[in-house]
């Protein structure tokens, strides 16, 4: 027989009033002849534009001025070759120009699904019983392309959640990129990103074994400059993509949690960033970190990744490299064991992986943990987050997919010191979709990235159909002793 689980009455929905606005180019000649259309205006006609466009926007965006100045600043190189002195341009006629670079994303307006919940690092000022948390979320917008968002939320000492209003406003981040790459193992993620080999090989020979952004821009201007070739400039372009996958990203302190969004920068993630599960972490001095893995797409390409945050406004970002840092699914355990990280993987998109490694962005040599045994995971299993330490083991909340591609959540429980020993398995699913979650964007799937435990509950948040998101309960012990009581399959 199944657990019983409570379901609570709390729903997230996406909201088509979150918008960024986004830079927006649509040519060089295009882009040439818009600029010239509006050089021709007078100073007057330009403030007669401007003034209104500046009222209604800065009551959608914090600060839209700062926006289509920046905006209009990724021009400068088209300017230069239609002999426009940029520094001659007034602050009015930049931020018209910028305007028209310029449009809304609503980021939420297809689905807002597949939750993570974590600790909020301020726990001040709360009853006993009472936790404050975090919960991202993958947010869907136009044209399918996913962001990381996030929510505030309270749970009471009896589990009820309460989900914090929103902001008024959504912030992307200021960007930063100093990264210093290992030659080696960018190279290989070059291979991986299917690169031509012969230009990695090229770039093997000109560059230090560490090297940093610019000396890389260089080399790539160098090469273009000394040595053109139409089709090797297009793979040199991707390894610039592939060095924008590392990067910094910092939100202003003046931002609620829900304000800040984590939107596709690179080019490697310009379909999205797919289903973070994040994890507070504790390092070997007890101090914590808060980790999450996720899914950078482009469309193609799959490329793992790690996020890495301490407050939730400074985050560094940057690709996750071996044999095991393959396909989807990746979810790092909250600690190390036995000395190493240990990260929880499904590299060939069917069964449970589990790996060790000294270095948490270097993952190779998986050992297969789990595979499908039961009729209502047949197609595949995987994690639905981190795994969360008890004094019973790891417990960890799968998925599994089964007929007409529906997707139910499992339980799994592991040996605390060795993980690669299954201690026990639920045989039956603890979370299925019922009538009133099975449609959605995707239908008949329920789907989680992280879970917590309070108040001796277990807390599945989780998202319904790929379109909204809810939240679960149940009991801690009875699950844990069930566990303990099933047979791991042979």
């Amino acid at each position: 027989m199944r657990i019983p689980i409570e379901r609570k009455h709390v729903k997230v929905y996406p909201d088509p009033k979150r918008v960024i606005a986004r830079f927006f180019f649509n040519g060089d000649d295009r882009a040439k002849d818009l600029i010239t259309k509006v050089m021709t205006l007078s100073d007057v006609q330009v403030f007669q534009i401007i003034s209104p466009l500046l009222q209604e926007y800065s009551k959608r965006h914090r600060n839209i001025t700062k926006i289509l100045i920046r905006h209009c600043k990724k021009l400068k190189s088209l300017f230069e070759t239609m002999e426009i002195d940029y520094k001659e341009l007034d602050e009015r006629r930049r931020l018209l120009i910028g305007s028209y670079f310029t449009h809304e994303y609503s980021i939420e307006s297809a689905a807002f699904f597949n939750p993570s919940i974590v600790e909020d690092p301020d726990q001040a000022d709360l009853e006993e019983g009472e936790k404050r948390l975090i919960i991202s979320f993958r947010a869907v917008g136009e044209g399918h392309i996913s962001s990381i968002v996030f929510r505030r939320a309270l749970i009471d000492r009896h589990n009820n959640i309460t989900v914090m209003p929103v902001g008024d406003y959504i912030d992307e981040a200021e960007i930063i990129r100093n990264a210093t790459y290992n030659k080696k193992l960018f190279l290989d993620k070059g291979l991986i990103s299917l690169i031509n080999e012969d230009v990695l090989k090229m770039l093997d020979a000109k560059l230090e074994d560490q090297f940093d952004y610019a000396t890389l821009k260089k080399v790539i201007a160098e090469t273009q400059e000394f040595e053109p070739n139409p089709e090797k400039d297009v793979e040199l372009e991707k390894v610039l993509w592939l060095s924008d996958s590392y990067y910094e990203i910092i939100f202003s302190l003046d931002t609620d949690i829900s304000d800040r969004v984590i939107f596709p920068i690179s080019e490697f993630e310009r379909k999205g960033i797919e289903d973070a599960r994040f994890t507070k972490f504790t390092n070997d001095d007890g101090s914590y970190t808060y980790y999450a893995t996720y899914t950078a797409y482009d469309g193609q390409i799959i490329i793992p990744k790690l996020l890495k945050t301490k407050d939730f406004y400074d985050f560094t970002i940057g690709p996750l490299f071996g044999d095991g840092a393959q396909n989807k699914n990746l979810a790092l355990f909250p600690r190390k064991i036995n000395g190493k990280y240990a990260m929880l993987s499904r590299i060939d998109g069917i069964n449970n992986y589990i790996m060790y490694s000294s270095k948490i962005n270097v993952w190779e040599n998986p050992i297969k943990l789990q595979e499908p045994h039961y009729s209502w995971e047949f197609v595949q299993i995987g994690n639905c987050g981190s795994p969360i330490e008890t004094e019973d083991g790891w417990l960890v909340i799968t998925h599994a997919v089964g007929p007409m591609r529906r997707y139910c959540l499992s339980a799994t429980l592991l040996n605390l010191e060795d993980p690669t020993i299954e201690i026990g398995r639920l045989s039956e699913p603890l979370l299925i979709p019922n009538p009133d979650e099975r449609e959605g964007y995707v239908p008949n799937v329920v789907y989680s990235c992280g879970s917590i435990i309070n108040n001796d509950q277990l807390i599945i948040p989780y998202g319904l159909s790929d379109y909204s998101s809810s939240f679960a309960t149940v009991d801690l012990k009875v699950l844990l002793d069930k566990l303990k009581s099933s047979p791991t399959p042979n």
